[in-house]
């Protein structure tokens, strides 16, 4: 009876019992292949301990599907867990240490380094190229790009600007330009 069970579970590379894992798999969402490939080795150690405890007074499909769904749902608040626990490790540079004085964490770390700084410039850069690029366009390509920014469909645009449809093109084309964007970079 036992040969029986793993010929029909093991045959063509463990199919049977990939279809079964791949059904419970399913309720659950986000798992990479990674995960499947683990839950595949953690479907065969139950499907063993399954066929040691069977007693034929149920059928072996359904008496394994539940031993599946019962590890399977284990092992995944396991993991869910563990992924839990390192958030909880995880330390805020805002957090206070000490009893007094109200320090952080952030304020005992020697840095030189200004994040605000940084941000302020790479923006005030982008705004620059930014005002330069818009330079480089005609007034025509200016309004085309407005519309474009506020996610009118080519059809409206042509039709709020009284364009045909080379005219249009021509404008986008311009737009795209290498000769305009390369400013940008």
């Amino acid at each position: 009876m036992h040969d029986q069970i793993l010929n029909t579970y093991y045959a063509n590379n463990a199919r049977k019992l990939h279809r079964t894992v791949d059904r419970i798999l399913a309720k659950f969402g986000g798992l990479s292949n990674k995960d499947r490939d683990d839950f595949y080795s953690l479907a065969n150690e139950v499907f063993v301990d399954a066929i040691g405890r069977y007693d034929c007074t149920q059928p072996f499909d359904g008496f394994l599907y539940v031993c599946l769904v019962n590890k399977i749902k284990s092992e995944i608040t396991r993991r869910n867990r563990e992924k839990r626990k390192a958030d909880r490790i995880a330390v805020s540079l805002d957090a206070p240490i000490g009893d007094e004085d109200g320090c952080t964490l952030a304020e005992l770390i020697a840095d030189s380094y200004d994040m605000e700084a940084e941000i302020f410039e790479k923006a005030d850069t982008m705004a620059y190229k930014l005002e330069k690029y818009l330079e480089l366009l005609s007034k025509r390509q200016k309004e085309v790009l407005r519309l474009l920014s506020y996610c009118y469909q080519a059809c409206e645009i042509q039709r709020l600007l009284h364009m045909t449809q080379k005219e249009y093109s021509d404008a986008v084309d311009g737009i795209r330009s290498y000769e305009k964007i390369r400013i940008l970079f």
